[in-house]
């Protein structure tokens, strides 16, 4: 075990807690894994796991209100931190043989000393144990955090056929500290890219989303491309890298992969679905791929392309059908037309199609789009188009936003529910989206006055 290299941090006094009960009741027991790497980096960190040798029946003595449903000598505890309710993990020390589906362990018993369980782990970074006193640090996980490097835990080859979401989680590991990973690691990593088809799409969109939240998304998704991983989750992408776009009277500088990336890292969105569609919105370029005679290559409704393509992606990877359904509306209207000559009519066609509540995410993703093409991150159209999108929101798109509803209505004319009722309704709507009346209460009750008989 290596002599710390950093000056012994102090615990939050909740983890603390935590270790002083197991130590008061005769217990060893250490906090592990990415909190300690956090606390060690001065990063803030809510993920707090811990691990001892109590049997899980020892831990659940201790804590009261812990709960264990699994096989792997994990109990649960819930916490309460500024009014939002997160789990404290406590494992008993454990050994693991055998991953015969690259996912889960077929055997684990109970080991009997902190190094024993730290050598399952998957990153020597992650491999340090700290009890509020003494670093346990078989690995030099401390030396690699300093070196800002990501380097697995003996094996490489091994830990990655133990469980291949480890691949993914070096690249979203390194994205997020902004560390380089160990060369041997990284051929590793590209050897066994293939492995990751062993794990469950929806553990693969976890990471991938966790790369996309991180301040330095564009480069995790470069990490990926180049550990020959963004091929096997997103194989799409293999033609957009070799699909060109700069030629003559267009503004593109590099190729569809390129530009998609580059798109992602100008986005100034931090919603994860928003920054996902940049990423995606020229996804279907390569099969719209047209050059004239002249040299210019043209992708005539490519972005209806890029929806089936971002449609099926997101079925691959099990999003939400709320995900999915704003994923491929920001993809399928992503190419809206901007002329300062536009009728109000256009504009509210664009604010129904897109939605009100992705407007917003729309534009960050335009911005995006034209600074990954090399393009200025505006045009005094586009502030324009912008100023004009904001006046016809101020407007009402559905009967329901009108200032009268439907009982305001039969109380006025004397009428009983019924369909009159609502075609009234829609033809005071169309009056006021043809601004013929005002949405005010006081003129569409007056207007009422119309279809009295």
């Amino acid at each position: 075990m290596s002599h710390p290299i950093m000056s012994y941090p102090k615990l939050p006094e909740l983890p603390q807690q935590f270790l002083t009960k197991l130590h008061d009741a005769g217990y060893e027991a250490y906090a592990v894994g990415g909190c300690i790497r956090d606390l060690l980096m001065d990063r803030n960190t809510h993920d707090w796991d811990f691990t001892t040798n109590a049997t899980p029946l020892e831990i659940q003595k201790l804590f009261s209100d812990s709960f264990y449903n699994n096989e792997f000598g994990t109990v649960g505890v819930p916490v309460l931190i500024q009014d939002h309710e997160e789990i404290y993990e406590i494992t008993t020390y454990r050994t693991e043989e055998g991953y015969s589906d690259r996912r889960r362990p077929d055997i684990v018993s109970w080991g009997k000393t902190v190094a024993e369980d730290l050598a399952r782990r998957d990153f020597t970074v992650n491999a340090i144990a700290y009890d509020g006193k003494k670093i346990v640090d078989p690995y030099d996980g401390q030396k690699d955090i300093k070196n800002k490097l990501i380097r697995a835990v003996g094996d490489p080859e091994t830990r990655f056929e133990e469980d291949a979401l480890r691949l993914m989680r070096a690249i979203r590991i390194a994205t997020q500290l902004r560390f380089t990973i160990e060369p041997f690691t990284a051929e590793s990593i590209r050897d066994n890219a293939r492995l990751i088809h062993h794990i469950a799409s929806e553990r693969i969109r976890d990471e991938l989303f966790k790369i996309l939240k991180s301040e330095y998304a564009a480069d995790g998704i470069l990490l990926l491309k180049n550990h020959n991983l963004l091929y096997e989750i997103i194989p799409e992408f293999e033609k957009a890298f070799a699909t060109e776009q700069k030629s003559p009277e267009r503004h593109h500088i590099y190729d569809v992969g390129t530009h998609l990336i580059e798109s992602l890292r100008n986005c100034q969105s931090t919603d994860v679905i928003t920054r996902f569609a940049t990423l995606l919105h020229d996804i279907g370029k390569p099969e719209t791929y047209e050059k004239n005679d002249r040299g210019v290559i043209t992708f005539y409704n490519h972005e209806i392309n890029s929806t089936t393509i971002a449609h099926d992606i997101a079925k691959r990877l099990k999003l939400s059908k709320k995900d999915a359904g704003k994923l491929v509306r920001l993809v399928r209207w992503h190419q809206f037309t901007v002329d300062e000559r536009q009728t109000d009519k256009a504009h509210r066609r664009f604010v129904r199609r897109v939605g009100k509540e992705y407007i917003d995410d729309m534009l960050d993703l335009r911005v995006a789009d034209r600074l990954g093409g090399g393009a200025r991150e505006t045009s005094w159209r586009l502030e324009l188009f912008k100023k004009r999108i904001e006046e016809v929101q101020q407007q009402p798109f559905a009967i329901t936003d009108l200032k009268i509803n439907g009982t305001d209505v039969m109380k006025e004319l004397n009428l009983k529910p019924g369909p009159e009722v609502g075609k009234i309704l829609k033809q005071l709507f169309k009056d006021v989206e043809e601004k013929r009346i005002e949405n005010e209460r006081e003129a569409l009750l007056n207007s009422l006055k119309r279809f009295k008989h």
